[in-house]
């Protein structure tokens, strides 16, 4: 506060002093912002009315020794400066103050003028630091206004997780990513919500671990990659995570680029079969797509992402050391024989090209695990690479959730969802490498889709579409699918109409992203999402012969995004009956994080949030 002559240019007449002197407190408005003029303790102070927190009025708070204390949530503020002692809160604007012949004049512009970019990246790592869900969704809505790029949101999720979860890469970084990979998939405002779910994952994973702390690289970088593979793979095998940091860690340092270093990853793991039910191989590829949307530049991100992975691949779960894998077929030792002749299969198949037969996801589908494994190498010899391979069980494994019997046990969701995942993730990865050690994860696959055979056992109807179909009333049967517990079969046929009837795909991936992230979805119907999306993208246009055989890639090994091709084939319409089924059984939950996105986005557009628990508290009253 100041007493002077001349009032200074911009300030704006707010209340006599005496009536402040008075009253305590008036409520005044400079262009256009409210604000709360308070004279305690012989001073004037003025502050933004709106309370940071939730958009409260101050004028309708307490003042006691120095601090303002909003009453609707109790959030306290430093008056003189603004700063909150709660940090969920946010700091309030404070404004500056003349009196002139007894008059208070207020600045219109506040003390702290920081860039929205700046303020909401510093609110940003608040958010996450302390698990504070309407700061990340304000974070989000407030950066994406603010005009930063996504990746670079997702780069500063990334980096918080892998530095605070001693256990390393979980599914919060694996949400973050797969919605990533899926922005160009949904409207702007779906964008914001997509970073949010995965923010707030990630804040909740590493909320009150322990931090990592990072072994060092070995001094001598000069090491073959041969061997540093070999060393790599001994200390995962013996479960030695630190040993294992260190290799990999050295092998960054030494120059190696993704195509080799994701090698090094996928060799150790599918050195023993489905680490923890696929997620370990999902986690590896996870990051890998990490580092394509920040940058493999940095040496050092580099090295602190690929090592986040290292104890899970260390302390997995090893599918050969379960029953269901060796009784009353033992899955792992036929494995395991078919891979000591890996090498003489793919070198038959050197110069040769090979054409996914008709009845390829049949055969996948056989009854006879050695039927199984004889389909893949047969198509070895016949010349199909690993990606290619890769692509056909995902199509398999994707067909198995389309027709997932509901007379099933709920759980048993997880076990076709999980052996999809998984194979999308080995398709992704033959995307970036050739690593021959990636046929083993196309049989961990391939013998997933057989053991998961009685779940189809009988078969779902299978959703075929009709063509005279409305698209927007299909559109409005999948919402109500959604809406209402078990409509798992309503959810699939109307994905099938609405395909059938010539709908827009970009249009019906949207509208899956929206209902996805309006729930308070769970991590494997995320993973499920992202990977049906994915494997439709690959198929759009019917393959081989238009009908639905075989997957089309464009040999970029990135996601495609939009659908250019009208022609929608059976099996790129299965991939999105498979997500629409699976989140049809998982949907409605509560919605609370919906809610608290809503208020965000609300409380940042100005809204007024607390007159709706006003009209809430009336109606109440009049009932």
């Amino acid at each position: 506060m100041a007493v002077d002559d001349a009032v200074p240019e911009g300030y704006s007449e707010a209340v006599d002093l005496e009536e402040l002197r008075e009253d305590g407190r008036a409520l005044t408005a400079v262009d256009g912002t409210p604000i709360a003029v308070f004279y305690h303790e012989g001073e004037v102070r003025a502050v933004n009315n709106r309370c940071p927190h939730m958009g409260f009025p101050l004028t309708e708070g307490s003042v006691e020794e120095g601090v303002l204390t909003c009453h609707w949530h109790h959030a306290r503020f430093e008056l003189s400066c603004g700063d909150t002692f709660d940090p969920w809160a946010d700091d309030v604007d404070t404004y500056p103050t003349e009196i002139r012949d007894g008059v208070v004049y207020v600045s219109p512009e506040p003390r702290r003028d920081d860039p929205p970019a700046v303020h909401w990246r510093e609110r940003l790592d608040d958010g996450l630091e302390q698990n504070l869900r309407l700061v990340l969704a304000k974070s989000a809505v407030a950066l994406s206004d603010a005009g930063v790029d996504p990746d670079e949101v997702v780069e500063r999720g990334v980096r918080f997780g892998v530095d605070n979860r001693a256990d390393g890469w979980s599914s919060g970084l694996t949400i973050l990513i797969a919605m990533a990979n899926r922005l160009s998939d949904l409207d702007e405002q779906d964008r914001k919500r997509a970073l949010y779910q995965g923010l707030t994952e990630v804040a909740g994973d590493c909320d009150g671990e322990p931090p990592k702390f990072d072994q060092e690289a070995f001094a001598a970088t000069d090491v073959p990659f041969e061997r540093l593979l070999a060393w790599f793979r001994e200390n995962v095998e013996v479960r030695d995570a630190d040993g294992a940091e260190r290799v990999l860690r050295t092998a960054v340092a030494a120059g190696y680029g993704p195509e080799r270093l994701t090698e090094l990853l996928v060799t150790a793991a599918t050195d023993h079969r489905y680490l923890d039910t696929g997620h370990v191989f999902d986690f590896v590829n996870k990051a890998t797509e990490a580092l394509d949307l920040i940058g493999w530049d940095d040496e050092a991100v580099v090295a602190d992402v690929l090592a986040s992975l290292v104890r899970g691949l260390a302390t997995a779960d090893r599918a050969e050391e379960t029953s269901s894998w060796r009784q009353p077929v033992d899955l792992a030792a036929m494995c395991e024989e078919r891979f000591d002749r890996l090498d003489e299969v793919v070198a038959d198949g050197e110069g040769e090209t090979w054409t996914e037969p008709d009845d390829f996801t049949q055969r996948l589908h056989a009854s006879d695990p050695e039927a199984v494994f004889d389909a893949l190498e047969e198509a070895i010899r016949a010349g199909a690479t690993v990606e290619e391979l890769a692509s056909a069980v995902s199509f398999a494994a994707a067909k198995r959730v389309a027709l997932f019997a509901t007379s099933n046990e709920f759980a048993d969701w997880n076990t076709v969802h999980h052996t999809f995942t998984f194979a999308n993730a080995v398709h992704r990865a033959a995307e970036r490498t050739d690593a021959r050690a990636l046929y083993r994860g196309v049989f961990d696959a391939a013998a997933n889709v057989y053991l998961d055979r009685f779940l189809n056992t009988p078969p779902a109807p299978e959703p075929t579409g009709d063509p005279d179909a409305d698209p927007d009333a299909a559109l409005a049967d999948l919402r109500t699918a959604f809406e209402q517990q078990g409509r798992v079969q309503a959810a699939g046929d109307a994905v099938a109409d609405y395909l059938a009837a010539d709908g827009d795909p970009d249009r019906l991936k949207a509208e899956l992203g929206n209902a996805l992230l309006v729930e308070d979805t769970n991590f494997h119907t995320f993973q499920a999402y992202e990977a049906a999306c994915r494997q439709f993208d690959r198929r759009v246009g019917g393959g081989r012969d238009g009908a639905g055989n075989g997957g089309v890639n464009d040999g970029d090994g990135g996601d495609d995004g939009d659908v250019d091709d009208d022609s929608v084939g059976d099996d790129a319409r299965d991939c999105l009956v498979a997500a629409a089924r699976y989140m049809a059984a998982h949907y409605p939950t509560r919605r609370s994080r919906e809610q608290t996105f809503s208020i965000a986005a609300r409380l940042l557009q100005g809204e007024a949030v607390h007159d709706d628990a006003a009209a809430d508290a009336d109606a109440v009253a009049d009932d």
